[in-house]
């Protein structure tokens, strides 16, 4: 997810390169915070996207993950699944590079992505666990994919201009991919018992069909589907289109009642912080080299004296417009939402698992205000079942 053609390097976490490069601004400096967790549903353990692009996938497969131990009724936190990745990775990039072809490379090619894809990856081809495609057969401890992210755009832009591509072309391009991230086995034993990864999917339980991805913006009419206009959304993924205070209130009816969502935001605002805080300040959109974490959030600055309290934006239906319009609000980073929690004075936050593994303050944990989560989310997906009464009845949901 985000801004620029892709011009240089890989930068930002959902693959999309930048015209420059520039220092992201010292971020506010916030008041101490204790935060007491009010409601939570489990989550598996914070992973690494380390250098990749994958946070899409990182936090939708998180998401299934907390969705399986929902459905399944998993109580033993030894039994929680760990679903990979990277198999989700390297199937959507085969089918990206088939539809890149046919459209003559008339198609945002990279890394990057969103819910939508892994759900539709899921549907039709299933998940297997992580030790069968860990996504690491190069040779470093965390994902580094800028090597494989240019051969593979390399590969298919010349096999987009030729006249007759050969019968060969997809074999070589799997074979590839399969190399760095690992080939699948078609079948795997899970607790005894041989699965493929459509019956894996089914054992937990996981219907791709049962998941609404859910945004708010006025240049759709309210109470219709669209595909989200981010270039990252190669597979036009529908959106229904929802006012802001709806979508709030599905996601906190949501995690009221034991569910989770998957999060596609911006997080290219200084309120957004590696100390494990989302907190909307005037936002300035910049983005810095190094991992995917320092891009957005930066290097750890001095520490100068914390203030009593910060004063938060008020985001609005139509500043929300505004800002996707003006492109000051763009598709950064995902993220998995799975809980309710207040902190020393009260103030309701989101807690929301990252993908840059045991970092800042709350180990891979952030806080995100109302405010922030209003202003900043571009799509939430949740189960159909987590959805409003008012959502469900104008979806024809019972």
């Amino acid at each position: 997810m985000k801004k620029f053609a892709m011009i240089a390097a890989a930068l930002v976490c959902m693959g999309v390169s930048a015209l420059a490069q520039q220092q992201r601004p010292a971020a506010p400096v916030f008041p101490e915070y204790t935060f007491t967790t009010v409601k939570a549903a489990p989550i598996t353990s914070i992973k690494n996207q380390g250098s990749s692009g994958t946070c899409w996938s990182f936090s939708a497969i998180s998401f299934l993950e907390s969705e399986a131990i929902r459905l399944c009724n998993i109580k033993d936190e030894a039994k929680y699944p760990d679903f990979s990745e990277f198999f989700v990775v390297g199937t959507s990039y085969k089918e990206r590079a088939d539809k890149f072809v046919r459209l003559d490379g008339k198609l945002n090619f990279s890394v990057g992505s969103g819910c939508g894809d892994v759900i539709s990856v899921v549907k039709y081809h299933g998940i297997v666990p992580n030790d069968c495609v860990t996504g690491l057969n190069y040779g470093t401890p965390l994902p580094a994919q800028s090597e494989l992210d240019n051969i593979l755009l390399g590969y298919v832009e010349a096999i987009a201009k030729t006249r007759k591509p050969s019968i060969a072309w997809k074999r070589g391009f799997a074979a590839v991919v399969d190399e760095y991230f690992g080939k699948a086995p078609e079948t795997f034993v899970v607790d005894g018992k041989t699965y493929t990864a459509e019956s894996y999917r089914d054992a937990m339980k996981i219907v791709a069909d049962d998941y609404i991805e859910l945004t708010s913006f006025t240049h759709h009419p309210f109470y219709t589907w669209f595909p989200l206009e981010v270039a990252d959304n190669w597979r036009a993924t529908l959106s229904y289109n929802v006012p802001i205070d709806e979508m709030m209130a599905a996601l906190d009816n949501a995690l009221e009642n034991g569910f989770t969502a998957c999060w596609g935001a911006d997080v290219s605002s200084t309120g957004f912080t590696r100390d494990g805080l989302g907190i909307l300040v005037v936002p300035q959109a910049a983005t810095t080299a190094g991992s995917d974490q320092q891009r957005w959030v930066g290097s750890d600055p001095a520490a100068p004296a914390r203030p009593a309290e910060i004063k938060e934006s008020v985001p609005t239906q139509e500043s929300r417009q505004e800002e996707f319009d003006n492109k000051t609000m763009t598709d950064d980073h995902g993220m998995h939402i799975f809980g309710i929690a207040k902190d020393q004075n009260g103030k309701k936050y989101y807690m929301v698992k990252n993908s840059w593994g045991e970092t800042g303050r709350y180990k891979g944990i952030w806080y995100v205000t109302e405010a922030f989560m209003r202003a900043q989310t571009l799509d939430l997906t949740i189960h159909k079942d987590a959805l409003t009464p008012a959502l469900k009845k104008h979806l024809g949901i019972k």
